[in-house]
Order: C-alpha cells, then sequence, then structure tokens
C-alpha cells in the first residue's frame, strides 16, 4: 500500500507528460525508474494501466477512470504541503499559551491586543494556572514558567528577571516592627505561597553565607492576587516577585525589608517543546514578550 501511494505522482506525471522518458526528466528519475514503478503499481492494483508500444503509451480504460482520482489526490496533497509551508512561515492559526495567573493578568494579558492587531491570522488560547503542567501532554504550543526550571527536554528563552523583596504594609510594621535578620522572622506572621518552587523555606543570602528559615503564620494560599491583597490590609510579611508589588512600593503601600539580606535570583521563561521546525506563530509571541518584559531587567523594575 505504501508503494502504491508513491507511486501516484510517478503515474501523474506519466500521463501529464504522454511518456516515460519525459516523466522521468521531470520526476528527475531515470526512464527505467519510472517504469519500474508504474508496472509494480499495476501489478498490485492487478490492472494494466497503459498501453505501451515502442513509438507511445496510451491509457487504458482503468487507467483513465484511475486517473482523475490521482491527478485529483496529488492535487489535494500539494495543497496540504501549501498550506503546512504557508502555516510555518506565516504567523497564523491557533496558540496555546499556558502561563501563570497573576503574571499572565499583569504583563501578558495587557499587550494581547497589540499582538494580535499585529498578526490578525493568530487566534490566542489562553490558560491561566499557577500550577506546573505539562507543556506537551496539555497540547500547550509555549507555556511562561517561573523560577528555577526543571530538566526535560522543553527549550527556554528568558523573557526577563524576576526580582523577590521581603515586604510588608506600614500598618503591619507600626504594628509589629521590622524583623533585622532571618532569625526575627519567627515573632512575625509569614504569609506563605503554597506553590513556591523553591520548598517550604525562605533562603537569603548575605556575606557570602546561605540562611535559610521556615516561615510560620496563619495563612497559605496557592495565588499571589491573594496574598498582595492580605499584604495591603497588613496581615503580615511575604516574599514577592517585584513584577507584583513594584507599584506598590514605589507608592509606600508596602515596605521593602532587610534589604541588606539578597533573595534568590530567579527568571521568567517562555518553554516550548522543540526548537526545529518551530512555528511561526510561536516566534514571534516569544520575540513580542521578549521586546515588552525587557530581556533582562523587568520593566517594573525600571
Amino acid at each position: 500500500m505504501k508503494d502504491n501511494f508513491s507511486a501516484i505522482p510517478v503515474f501523474v506525471a506519466v500521463v501529464e507528460k504522454g511518456s516515460f522518458s519525459s516523466a522521468a526528466e521531470k520526476l528527475g528519475m531515470t526512464k527505467s525508474g519510472v517504469s519500474k514503478r508504474i508496472s509494480v503499481l499495476e501489478d498490485s492494483l492487478g490492472v494494466r494501466l497503459f498501453n505501451r508500444t515502442t513509438r507511445s503509451i496510451t491509457l487504458t480504460e482503468a487507467g483513465e477512470r484511475f486517473s482523475d482520482y490521482a491527478r485529483n489526490s496529488v492535487v489535494i496533497a500539494n495543497e496540504g504541503f501549501a498550506a503546512l509551508h504557508n502555516l510555518q512561515n506565516t504567523p497564523k492559526g491557533t496558540l496555546k499559551i499556558n502561563a501563570p495567573m497573576t503574571f499572565t493578568r499583569l504583563h501578558i494579558v495587557p499587550y494581547i491586543k497589540e499582538f494580535l492587531d499585529s498578526y490578525p491570522d493568530v487566534k490566542v488560547i489562553l490558560s491561566m494556572d499557577d500550577r506546573i503542567v505539562n507543556i506537551v501532554e496539555g497540547g500547550y504550543d509555549v507555556g511562561i514558567r517561573i523560577g528555577e526550571l526543571e530538566d526535560s527536554s522543553l527549550i527556554a528563552k528568558k523573557l526577563a528577571d524576576c526580582k523577590s523583596v521581603l515586604c510588608a504594609s506600614p500598618q503591619y510594621i507600626s504594628k509589629h516592627g521590622i524583623p533585622s535578620k532571618p532569625e526575627d522572622l519567627s515573632n512575625h506572621n509569614c504569609i506563605y505561597y503554597s506553590l513556591f518552587q523553591a520548598g517550604t523555606e525562605w533562603t537569603f543570602y548575605k556575606d557570602s553565607k546561605k540562611l535559610k528559615i521556615e516561615p510560620k503564620g496563619n495563612f497559605i494560599v496557592n495565588n499571589s492576587d491573594a496574598i498582595l491583597e492580605a499584604l495591603l490590609n497588613g496581615l503580615g510579611i511575604c516574599q514577592m516577585p517585584t513584577f507584583i508589588v513594584a507599584e506598590h512600593l514605589k507608592s509606600n503601600r508596602l515596605i521593602s525589608i532587610m534589604d541588606e539580606y539578597t533573595l534568590p535570583k530567579h527568571a521568567i521563561y517562555a518553554v516550548y517543546p522543540e526548537r526545529k521546525h518551530l512555528p511561526e506563530k510561536v516566534r514571534v509571541f516569544i520575540e513580542f514578550m521578549h521586546n515588552k518584559l525587557g530581556g533582562g531587567s523587568g520593566y517594573w523594575d525600571k
């Protein structure tokens, strides 16, 4: 059956050119090679497709009937190849994106209209989820990931740095004071993000030393927007990425504390399954977001 399909373009070329030699020239084959492929096809189908003489070939009745189907199949296949080529080389089609909720709401959704205006043949399906999902199994074209990346076959493109600060509201600080070292946090209400990839501990660096503490508090949640709301209401202290709290730090609604300690450095990445044959819709989206987010320090830190 496989040989039958591969022989169809050869059969169509012979029909269109009227001879084995002309078909061979068109296909870049030898005349004997073309003749052999037609003979194998005839043997497989159990019918003679051409009447052969020393000077010419003509289609048999079976060949005439088969030729219409064969030509249509070649036309349809060529249209399919052209469609794939167009899809691969032009930003178009459905782009499925998986990304974390708060970051996406703040720094991707505001640019979606501009992206779609720039690429009107692209349709975006955006799935916002703070859990890490499998890009391949979920059928996603691209994912946005923050923090340390797990070893995998995914290709990663850095979009921006992800800086974090320890912060609290002025109301909380005026009531409970300011911790000066990590050990002091045991006397404070530490709000904890339950999906924190680094584990259950907070890590601090100072003078080439690494210090770890396990935060204790009365509010653990799996959503950064909820943490921000609790921080602004004076509930406690939390490590927060600046892409969430930068504007609140600038307006003094939140205050960074223990600034002499450095928090782990992370980054924001676009991840996708393969670099080879990367669809144009994926390439332009990653490039678009890289330009918008800054590539290095995020625009929110500037």
